[in-house]
């Protein structure tokens, strides 16, 4: 255990001169006190690591060292293959580039490590996008991905969701993000009064163009994992703009959970009244559009009657009309 922690101590001073023991202790997990000492215990085992002080301080190796830990353990390099997502590669337009980085590494690695390598290949396979969803490939992904990799400031048109118009926006894009086959940008808009981080689905980004600026100069500090681990939940919440009454069966309400956004209908069962003589809850449930709404609620059928919005509660009227001239329902017959 202590072993893998020096290993991975001494690669990272390697490829990343200057941290400090409190940025290697969140790194590697560990306290303060425990870097220093791992430190003197690499000293002692002939790795030249040093600590230096001042603003431009931190733990370095000595000038022209570099390691020989860089041998690859079996369950390293099939951990090695599984890293790479082949449907975000060719939305990014890097799957020959990525394609091309596996063969050279292959032919690096030893007969035994590269047959370990294509195993896990054969074995394991990431799909990311949901069932039953056609996965989107936004046209101006492979722009903006390069606008991401040489932190060049664009101006976007993005389109609101339920607005005809779009607001045009300069930003400075930090990352990218794929969840659930949906594509997502992160970034600053350096003209806003606060300057806070600004996340867009990259398929709304109808107009994308880069300025003559020079490259942003991007905040150390940003941690992009981290970042949408803390604040992609109150994302979520964010698309959810209007609220829909609903009047649910038992089974009803069973399903909501699988046919509407998470973080609504947590609020909507927080808000579920006692159910009424019929066996009926009433509950307030957050829903990005009407359009929206009505695709999602469709799916629940009879266990499911809108009472509010009175737009939502047409758009069921008419759906309901339809289907039974469709069928040839006359008022009253079942």
């Amino acid at each position: 255990m202590r072993a893998a922690r020096l290993i991975r101590m001494a690669l990272l001073v390697q490829s990343s001169p200057g941290l400090t023991a409190d940025a290697l202790a969140r790194e590697l997990d560990v306290s303060r006190r425990t870097v220093i000492r791992d430190a003197q215990a690499l000293q002692e085992a002939g790795v030249p690591i040093r600590a230096e002080r001042g603003r431009a301080g931190g733990y370095r190796l000595a000038p022209g060292h570099r390691t020989r830990l860089t041998t690859l353990h079996p369950t390293e390099a099939e951990t090695l293959y599984l890293s790479g997502l082949p449907t975000a590669l060719r939305d990014l337009g890097l799957s020959d580039a990525a394609d091309t980085a596996r063969l050279k590494l292959s032919a690096t690695l030893l007969p035994s490590l590269r047959a370990a390598a294509e195993s896990s290949v054969r074995r394991f396979h990431l799909d990311a996008p949901a069932w039953f969803r056609e996965p989107l490939t936004p046209e101006l992904l492979p722009e903006l991905a390069r606008a991401v990799w040489s932190d060049r400031t664009v101006e976007i048109a993005y389109a609101r969701p339920g607005r005809d118009d779009a607001v045009t926006r300069l930003l400075q894009p930090y990352g990218l993000v794929l969840k659930a086959g949906v594509w997502y940008v992160v970034g600053r808009v350096p003209d806003g009064r606060d300057g806070a981080w600004r996340t867009y689905r990259v398929d709304r980004v109808t107009a994308l163009s880069p300025t003559d600026d020079e490259p942003f100069v991007r905040d150390p500090g940003f941690d992009l994992t981290a970042y949408w681990r803390a604040n992609a939940e109150a994302f979520a919440r964010t698309l959810l703009r209007t609220t829909a009454t609903l009047r649910l069966t038992e089974r009803g309400l069973a399903r909501l959970p699988a046919v509407a956004d998470p973080a609504g209908v947590a609020e909507a069962l927080a808000s579920a009244s006692a159910p009424d003589d019929d066996g009926r809850v009433t509950v307030e449930l957050p829903v990005e559009s009407e359009e929206v709404a009505f695709a999602q609620l469709s799916e629940l059928g009879a266990d499911v009657e809108v009472l509010a919005p009175e737009g939502l509660r047409d758009r069921f009227r008419a759906h309901a009309r339809a289907l039974a001239a469709l069928y040839g329902v006359a008022p009253g017959q079942r």
